[in-house]
């Protein structure tokens, strides 16, 4: 029983840490929407405002590369599922022997490099454009056909994989009485195979809309004239950032969420639906009316999408009645406070530094100005620089017509022979 438990609270400990590793970084990436601060963080959080979102919607860019982003993304869809519908149909009816070759080739457009199949697409395609002798501003070398080209070449791949696990459940006698009973090959796969198929089909799509939509690798060498919302974000993040980014993603995430949720209501309803169907009665058949289990119970997803919504609609709600510029005000207001709080600690820091050099000179200047133990001046200019030396002082006139060595100059002993040197007895004499 104790081994059980742990078990239970390790696998739940386990969860944890595995979706918050997975989810925590576009949980504070979304919070950073929400902050005032011009660059995007979370911490230390200042005030609460909506004008990040405003701010994205009047992004140009932005707007611009959303746009080219959808049309890019529609193209490859439809032309990835229905490569990826042709290769796994394919794959189906092919030779057994041949099979794992031509798998192999299907698929090898997954491991190559996006940059590769980029260049390689450029490169090809403006070959072509040479040879048919059109100019640079061809459809040939547009950006948007030569991105649908590059990014089809392995989403086609992804669809195909999707495609095929679905096709491996297939009956082909359903097929083959169809056939039977006069129908043509095109009418027993338009309403018995493709039927079958619709569900495989739509998540092909939706892969393929996502993987063209978040594709830079290969983009970033063919978009020309139609650069992508991936291309627009990563010059954002080359040239400086704003809590923009962090809105648009704060509104991808709640459009996934939103679209997750609905798809699992309408799947869990439907289950519901046909297991109430197993044990109705015929009138209740007959009247359409079947009893289902009680919404709060029997569909989780569904009342989860009913709280996102209602979340959406408070927080849209808010954000018209709400005002944050009183808010920054006083954050600005306390940041300038700060500031010369700062500026003043500097000053006084500098003032205390330049105080104790002043007092580090004046221990200093006492040392360097005591008497020599000579009479005369000990430098090397013979005590012309001496207190009284250029004065008419009589008693150094005196002093000088005593000395007979001396000259008689009044520049002291300069031009004393030896009166340069630093000999201490030869200063001496000269003084």
């Amino acid at each position: 029983m104790k081994t059980f438990s742990f078990m239970r609270i390790s696998l739940w400990v386990y969860l944890a840490i595995f979706f918050a590793y997975l989810l925590g970084p576009l949980v504070i990436m979304s919070a950073t929407a929400f902050n005032s601060p011009s660059f995007p963080r979370m911490t230390p959080w200042e005030c609460l405002t909506f004008e990040w979102f405003s701010a994205l919607f009047q992004d140009e860019r932005i707007l611009n590369g959303i746009w080219n982003s959808i049309l890019v993304g529609a193209g490859t869809v439809v032309l990835s599922v229905a490569m990826g519908l042709a290769g796994a149909l394919m794959l189906t009816q092919i030779w057994p022997k041949l099979r794992a070759t031509y798998y192999t080739i299907i698929i090898a457009p997954i491991l190559i490099p996006g940059v590769v199949i980029g260049i390689s697409t450029l490169v090809f395609w403006d070959r072509i454009n040479r040879m048919l002798g059109l100019g640079a501003d061809s459809w040939l070398s547009n950006g948007l056909f030569l991105t649908i080209i590059g990014q089809s070449t392995f989403i086609a791949s992804y669809c195909m994989l999707v495609l095929v696990a679905r096709l491996q459940r297939y009956d082909i006698a359903l097929t083959e009485a169809a056939l039977d009973l006069g129908a043509t090959h095109a009418q027993a796969f338009r309403k018995v195979l493709l039927p079958f198929m619709r569900p495989a089909i739509a998540s092909a799509a939706v892969l393929a809309f996502l993987a063209s939509f978040e594709n830079y690798n290969t983009t970033t060498f063919t978009f020309g004239e139609y650069p992508t919302l991936t291309i627009e974000l990563a010059q954002k993040v080359r040239y400086g950032i704003t809590p923009a980014i962090s809105a648009l993603a704060f509104i991808i995430v709640v459009l996934t969420v939103f679209a997750a949720l609905a798809n699992e209501a309408g799947l869990r309803r439907r289950e519901l639906v046909a297991a109430a169907r197993k044990k109705a009665t015929v009138e209740e058949l007959e009247s359409g009316k079947l009893r289902l289990p009680g919404f709060l119970s029997s569909n989780v997803a569904a009342v989860a999408l009913v709280v996102v919504a209602c979340a959406t609609v408070a927080v849209v709600g808010t954000a018209t009645v709400y005002s944050p510029q009183q808010c920054i005000a006083d954050v600005q207001e306390q940041k300038r406070l700060e500031t010369e709080e700062r500026i003043q600690e500097l000053r006084r820091q500098r003032e205390l530094r330049r105080q104790q050099q002043l007092e580090q000179q004046g221990e200093a200047a006492p040392a360097q100005s005591a008497p020599s133990t000579g009479t005369g001046n000990n430098s090397g200019f013979g005590g012309v620089f001496a207190p009284g030396t250029l004065s008419g002082d009589e008693e150094e006139g005196e002093e000088a017509e005593q000395e007979p060595q001396g000259n008689g100059s009044g520049f002291g002993n300069v031009f004393d022979p030896g009166a340069l040197s630093n000999d201490g007895e030869d200063s001496g004499s000269g003084n």
